[in-house]
């Protein structure tokens, strides 16, 4: 059984299509759609996610000692802030004002959905420790594309304790979900409110 101390690589891969569908979705499992080869390709494919429209893929995967995915992470660079759902433009603002640049910035995401889910993929016979070695590349990536920052956004609270362990800033933030208890018109929503 593995233990994380075997020989891996990292790769960045700058097209979904890169890496075989069934090992990136070996390690994406089958809970979380938006992490999927198929919703990424599509993403890729249909041209909402390129270099052109600010999105630029920088897919990360670990191998193993035999070329096997076994672990890997959606990760883009990215040139503007839209899409992701985390209005950090304030963040933008202050940085390029104490004389920063911005952007680019390194984002892992899934582009345009705001679901919270796994972002460190680590196939399931493989040792959870393979995510922090996602991370390290994360962030040795980072400092090659010379970007302000790093961020991976709506992650489980498992990988964003994972990532706040190994140095990101926790952000907290709060979504509101509608649920329909069986409202057939908006007239029997609006009955059910207190006021």
């Amino acid at each position: 059984m593995p233990d994380g101390r075997e020989d891996v690589t990292v790769k960045v891969l700058t097209n979904i299509n890169q890496v075989p569908a069934a090992e990136w979705d070996a390690c994406a499992g089958a809970n979380n759609p938006f992490t999927s080869y198929g919703f990424l390709h599509a993403l890729e494919d249909s041209g909402s996610v390129s270099a052109k429209v600010g999105w630029q893929p920088q897919h990360m995967v670990v191998e193993d000692a035999d070329g096997k995915v076994a672990a890997c992470v959606p990760l883009y660079l990215k040139s503007h802030s839209y899409g992701e759902y985390i209005f950090d433009w304030g963040w933008a603002e202050a940085y390029e004002r104490a004389g920063g640049e911005y952007y680019p910035k390194l984002q892992s995401a899934v582009p345009f959905t705001p679901a919270t889910g796994p972002r460190l993929l680590v196939r399931e016979d493989q040792p959870a420790e393979l995510a922090n070695v996602l991370i390290t590349g994360m962030i040795q990536l980072a400092q090659q594309h010379k970007v302000s920052s790093v961020h991976v956004t709506f992650p489980t609270e498992t990988q964003w304790d994972l990532l706040g362990d190994a140095g990101f800033l926790k952000r907290v933030g709060k979504q509101f979900h509608w649920q329909n208890h069986g409202y057939e018109t908006f007239d029997d929503f609006l009955g059910a409110l207190a006021s």
